[in-house]
Parts: C-alpha cells; structure tokens; sequence
C-alpha cells in the first residue's frame, strides 16, 4: 500500500489519501480544496471507497461534501461530533469567523463502541482518542504500521484543548492509553504538520513528559 499527505486550505490541513495496488483508495479528512483533490485523486487514477473523520472541526471537513458527491462515497463519523457537520457552533466555523459556515450533510456512518473498521480490503484498529475534541478518533492500520492521529499528536507537540468539548487531562489520557501503546515505529500522520513516529514522541515529546 501508499499513502500519501496532501495538506489542504488556509490552515493547510493534512488529509490523508491511503491506496492498495488496486488503486482503491480511503481518503481522511479531506478539509479544504475540494477541487484540488479531486483533481489529484482523478490524475493519479485512484478509486475511493470512503471518507474517514479524525475529528469534525471545521478545517478537517471542508470538502466532504464536494469529494464524496463527486466519488458517491460513503462520510464515517464518531457519533459525539455527528452533529458537528450539520452546525457550524460547533464545527467551529462559526466561531473563527469564516467566510463561509460549514454545513454538511449527514454522514453515512456513525462510529459508536467498534473497535474496527473494515472498507473494501482496509481494515483499521478504531481507537477513541478524545480530548482534542470529544469524538476524535484514531485509526491504526497494522499492516502499514501507520496511524491516522487527527489533531490529538504532533511531532513534538499535542492537540489544542481550548475550543468547546476540549479536555487536556483527557487528551494525555488518551495518547498515553491508546497512541503509546502501539509499536515504537508506528509512523503518526497527524491533522497539521510532518509526520513523526511513536518512538519520536516518546522519548521527546515535552508535552508527554511526567505524565
């Protein structure tokens, strides 16, 4: 398999873009650009199969709509922040002022208590990882040893716990229980900014220390 980081908008939001040697492909948090995607997806011959959410804040869900129109794709969700895509008071566009408030449609599927996940032959370990925002979910991919982090780890740093639902007791909480859990050389693709590794983190993360 491939992966590949494609970072997206103003806040050059990382989505992700996972393909087999079918050319089937899952796509994670496809945030802004939605013409820039597709137009990338299309030139490089790649199928989705499914739009995945980290997390539903605004700058990660910005091209949902356009992508899975153009694809007909199914949106998969955590069930805290379903009702994220539909209210920009909560997806918080509305609080950072944009020019445009985001409103999506419903999503397909709604993540509730599964630990996995299986799209076409993807199968990805489901890891409920709040904190950055109450429904933020990590997905494992052992065979690629990769975890799609959202906005909960960074190289070097975590996720922001000020806006509405964020909790940073909790989100320590969850690197600790369910991030450094997983082997050391498991890559870390995260909502902004390079990749780094669990082994990285680890030994070197200031925010991990003393925990």
């Amino acid at each position: 398999m491939n992966w590949k980081r494609l970072p997206l908008g103003p806040l050059q939001t990382n989505c992700y873009c996972l393909w087999n040697e079918k050319k089937e492909c899952v796509l994670f948090d496809p945030g802004e650009e939605a013409g820039k995607l597709i137009k990338w997806l299309k030139a490089n011959q790649l199928n989705p199969l499914a739009i995945l959410l980290t997390h539903a804040h605004f700058d990660h869900i910005g091209a949902v709509d356009k992508v899975r129109e153009a694809f007909e794709i199914p949106l998969y969700v955590h069930e805290k922040e379903a009702k994220w895509l539909l209210d920009p008071s909560l997806n918080g566009s509305q609080l950072f002022a944009m020019s445009e408030m985001v409103r999506l449609k419903p999503a397909d599927h709604v993540i509730k208590n599964e630990k996995t996940l299986t799209v076409g032959s993807f199968t990805f370990d489901l890891y409920e990882t709040p904190g950055h925002s109450p429904g933020s979910v990590s997905y494992y991919h052992g065979g690629e040893q990769v975890v799609f982090a959202g906005d909960t780890l960074f190289m070097g740093s975590i996720g922001r716990t000020d806006l509405p639902g964020g909790n940073h007791k909790e989100l320590i909480k969850s690197i600790h229980d369910n991030l450094l859990t997983l082997p050391e050389d498991t890559i870390v693709l995260s909502g902004h900014g390079p990749e780094t590794t669990i082994g990285n983190e680890m030994d070197s993360n200031p925010f991990l220390n003393g925990f």
